[in-house]
């Protein structure tokens, strides 16, 4: 019996030394599992954070593309330069049409844009579905009528049978209408507000003829026309100057022309990224002084900075 006893004794002690001894490999096994893991979870935290060091250092700034349409841009190398110390710099992206830049904002081709005035961002957004948001003022540029010096050199001359040249997109298109009302050549229904269309004409004054045209292409109708309706942009694109080279200006005083809160320049920005902090660094940059002066030296007063109204 004893004999019997001694013998169990001895099985249990080792199964339980076996027991024992599994568990402390398991235990090893797993600790040292956790350790090469750590150990690879450093490595990558390392690896990510000289990747970040090595970026800081390069020196490389922070680009933001900005859709533009004509060649008005001068404004946007003071922007660059007060942006410098942001380590933040502006790339401008240029379309030949206004139907383009809202498109490629709102399909992420670009960041920002900066040509439409608020009118014109609403049409589109209502007609197109896009999700835009305006997040700085920038400039008016006031719409102008510009002849045709072989054929006329005021208001005064335009006469019946005359082709008068306006944009063909709605706001800029109504806009125009609007114009032609106030320099006396039409009237316009009134309860068609600041964007009527050539169908809310009621009355023509002078019998002209009104060719719509995509906006970009007006200036180089104008000589086949006796006048066209230009925005500023696409006139100094052209080497037009509004208030020189035109017989008739918009008037862009808040106090005489309710419209004109619409007329405002705006950059633009996913709805998304309307708080983006490298964004508002950039409307803040626009919105300065020293823009304000490049925009005097180089447009001699056709552009009027909208952020000071």
């Amino acid at each position: 019996m004893k004999k019997r006893n001694v013998a169990l004794i001895g099985l249990a002690a080792a199964a339980l030394f076996a027991l024992t001894a599994c568990g402390s490999s398991a235990s090893e096994t797993t600790a040292a599992a956790a350790t090469e893991a750590a150990a690879d979870s450093s490595a990558e935290d390392t690896a990510e954070t000289e990747a970040a060091a090595g970026t800081e250092a390069s020196g490389e700034p922070t680009v933001v593309k900005v859709g533009v349409v004509g060649a008005y841009n001068a404004q946007w190398d003071t922007v660059n330069e007060l942006l410098a110390p942001e380590n933040i710099q502006v790339e401008l992206v240029y379309f030949s049409d206004y139907a383009a830049p809202n498109r490629a904002l709102n399909d992420g081709e670009i960041d920002l844009n900066a040509f439409q005035h608020k009118a014109f961002l609403a049409n589109d957004i209502q007609q197109k579905g896009y999700d835009l948001t305006a997040i700085g003022d920038t400039i008016i540029a006031p719409l102008a009528i510009f002849n045709n010096k072989d054929k006329i050199s005021s208001i005064e001359d335009i006469k019946d049978g005359d082709i008068i040249a306006i944009p063909s997109d709605l706001t800029n298109g109504g806009r125009a209408l609007k114009l032609l009302e106030a320099a006396g050549l039409i009237e316009c229904d009134p309860e068609k507000g600041v964007v009527p269309t050539k169908t809310d004409i009621t009355k023509y004054n002078v019998q002209i003829e009104i060719m719509e045209a995509e906006s970009a292409t007006l200036a180089n109708l104008l000589p086949d026309c006796t006048a066209a309706i230009i925005n500023g942009g696409n006139a100094f694109t052209a080497g037009l100057n509004p208030l020189k080279d035109s017989i008739y200006v918009e008037n862009v005083n808040p106090d005489e022309n309710p419209a004109v809160a619409d007329l405002i320049n705006v950059i633009v920005a996913r709805t998304a990224d309307k708080d983006n902090e490298t964004y508002r660094k950039i409307v803040e940059a626009y919105q300065t002084d020293e823009v304000a002066q490049t925009l005097e030296d180089e447009y001699d007063g056709a552009f009027i900075c909208a952020w000071e109204n």
